[in-house]
């Protein structure tokens, strides 16, 4: 549903209009800009609190800087809302997130003012850096802006950009978007020491001193600059009694200001037009600005869907009947119930305690959970760690953002064999987020690991299952498990645990003339395809095969066996996943049956509901169908033949 902008953002089409906009009218594009956000959001859903607090830093940074010509870099993207409407997309900007709609992310396919397409952590400083570089060696005088949030900072990678943007010459700006939050709290030293800066009273005291010193650079020439610098670098040295971290990197340091203050921001940005090389803007600002119940709850407001702007109110369904919980829920608690019987169980996350629901574990068993920061690469190494000391770490990472970890993955745990148990949540297409958070290549990319053992529960009963299997002390091996996003499809769900023999299927129903397989939560869609096939006199035969790595051999052999026409089903790649697998197993041992794959497709899968994105790649209940009476049209074919 489309929202009315106000009589300043109405005429906002681009940022050379905003340009146009005098001084005096530039705090109320931003009041303007920031009700446009909240009353779309709060009809159309998406990102939320992020998008507030920024609205200053967006309409000051294309006030200021001539973009498209001058380059921004959002780091993941969350905060992207305000850039998106003030660069041609306000008219559009209701179908956010939707099916055919814009991206919720910034994408190079969409706008030439997104410059690099983001949606994973900390990628904004190399990317930057990498723009800057290429000017300077195509010799194009543009400018070049990273804004990084200070959670997206504690990753690895921002760090080796900001080592190698200090050494060069390269006109690059890094905005830290200080506001103590990622998605959770943030955590870590660097937490500790921006609030060391951000708090120093004798700094705080002095430091608008400074920046009127050097907002007198354009007055009084270069040399005015250069003695600013001297005395504002030695002004930190001493008032902050301790080296500044990024000008220890090679970073001219500003700052902290206020993030929310439009007018200082503009003279900021056209002060540091002017000043050459790698620099860093430290700014404070509050997620959630401008919209009380999102600064006073930062981590529910995220995202927090569907709501009533005048009230607070979230809007949720309250059903009559009892639903099956999320998938990410039934980890949650499953991992406390089983560390309360094995006290080697430590749980392990980067930065994504509420949306793995690892939150639990930490409140009861703090000293045995951890959120370790936006670093999935420690994440895997650290529990790599706890591992050789006979612990049993379940890292728990997005099937997205474990593709960071990979490295890790190998040479740190498969290659050492040691007992890691990775829980791989948001496996499979996961909807309005898109193509940077699709978890499709799992499947594919740990199946080839030696040691590893790749499993993937259909229900709620069966990851409770796999989570026991795997802590048990007799499969002190690397293994993971992986199950999609949102709710599962059984209420009952807290079953009594069982052991699970490692690399054994099921049958779920017998049948004749069409064997489905299915891995994870393809086997629900399989269930209601074979209740619709029914009706049409089909009766395929259905097997829930668990384990991707190692296969069931013995009931596999039994499949090829007996029925000539297969239909693999996956939440994920057909490229080297488990269609994949039983392929290499049919022909190592010399069947021959007509295969069909269903899966993701050899692309990029754009944004969506779920289950358009399912019936988009032909897997869902219908496409399973679909498969099924085209091998029964075959027959019959060859029949008439």
């Amino acid at each position: 549903m489309k929202v009315e902008a106000g009589p300043l953002l109405s005429g906002i089409n681009t940022p050379e209009d905003l340009r146009k906009l005098g001084k005096d009218k530039v705090f109320q594009l931003c009041s303007e800009l920031r009700d446009f956000i909240i009353d779309t959001v709060s009809i159309n859903g998406g990102h939320f609190g992020a998008s507030l607090g920024v609205v200053e830093m967006t309409v000051a940074l294309h006030y200021v800087y001539n973009t498209p010509e001058d380059q921004i870099v959002w780091d993941v993207g969350h905060q992207a809302y305000g850039h998106k409407i003030l660069t041609g997309r306000r008219e559009e900007f209701h179908t956010n997130r939707t099916y055919g709609g814009i991206c919720g992310f910034p994408s190079r396919f969409e706008s030439e003012y997104d410059t690099f397409g983001v949606g994973h952590s900390s990628t904004s400083v190399s990317a930057a850096l990498g723009m800057a570089v290429a000017n300077n060696y195509l010799e194009n005088d543009r400018k070049h802006i990273a804004i990084i949030g200070d959670g997206a900072m504690t990753g690895g990678l921002a760090f080796e950009g900001l080592n190698n943007a200090g050494i060069t010459n390269s006109d690059v700006l890094i905005i830290l978007n200080d506001n103590c939050m990622s998605i959770d709290p943030n955590v870590g030293g660097l937490k500790e020491y921006l609030t060391d800066i951000t708090t120093s009273p004798t700094y705080n005291k002095v430091r608008d001193e400074v920046w009127k010193m050097l907002g007198s650079i354009s007055k009084f020439g270069k040399s005015a600059q250069e003695v600013a610098s001297k005395v504002e670098a030695s002004m930190k040295g001493v008032l902050n009694k301790q080296s500044n971290l990024f000008e220890g990197l090679g970073l001219r340091y500003f700052g902290p200001v206020d993030g929310h203050d439009v007018n200082k921001l503009v003279e900021i940005f056209e002060d540091l037009k002017n000043i050459k090389g790698p620099k860093i803007l430290h700014c404070i600002t509050t997620k959630g600005k401008g919209y009380l119940p999102a600064e006073k709850d930062q981590t529910k407001w995220h995202a927090p869907g569907l709501f009533d702007k005048i009230t607070g109110e979230i809007k949720k369904k309250y059903p009559t009947t009892p639903q099956a919980p999320k998938f990410q829920d039934v980890f949650g608690h499953t991992i406390i119930e089983l560390a309360k019987e094995n006290p080697k169980i430590m749980g392990i996350t980067p930065a994504m305690p509420s949306g793995c629901s690892l939150k639990y574990m930490i409140a009861e068993m703090p000293d045995r959970a951890f959120d370790v920061g936006i670093c999935e690469q420690h994440a895997v190494t650290f529990s790599a760690g706890l591992a050789t000391q006979g612990l049993v770490p379940f890292c728990n990472i997005y099937s997205t953002f474990m593709q960071r970890a990979y490295d890790q993955v190998i040479h740190d745990v498969a290659i050492q064999n040691l007992h890691v148990v990775f829980c791989l949540d948001r496996g499979g297409l996961v909807g309005a987020d898109g193509a940077t958070h699709h978890g499709a290549f799992d499947l594919a990319y740990f199946r080839c690991i030696p040691n590893m053992v790749v499993a993937a529960p259909m229900n709620e009963e069966e990851l409770r299952n796999m989570m026991y299997t795997f802590q048990l002390d007799k499969n002190a091996f690397p293994s993971s498990i992986r199950y999609p996003r949102g709710q599962g499809v059984m209420p009952e769900w807290k079953t009594p645990l069982q052991e699970l023999e490692i690399g054994k299927g099921r049958c779920v129903a017998e049948g004749e003339e069409v064997a489905i397989l299915t891995i994870g939560n393809t086997g629900n869609f399989a269930v209601e395809a074979c209740k619709n096939l029914g009706r049409d006199n089909l009766y395929p035969a259905h097997y829930d095969m668990r384990f991707v790595k190692p296969l069931d051999e013995d009931l596999l052999h039994e499949i090829f066996t007996n029925f000539n026409k297969v239909v693999t089903v996956e939440d994920g790649v057909i490229q080297g996943g488990f269609g994949s697998a039983i392929i290499e197993f049919m022909v190592d041992h010399g069947y021959s049956a007509r295969v069909k794959r269903l899966g993701v497709p050899d692309k990029f899968i754009e944004h969506g509901t779920q289950q358009q994105l399912w019936a988009e790649c032909g897997y869902d209940a219908n496409g399973i169908v679909k498969a099924v009476r085209a091998f029964a049209q075959v027959e019959d074919s060859i029949e008439l033949v």
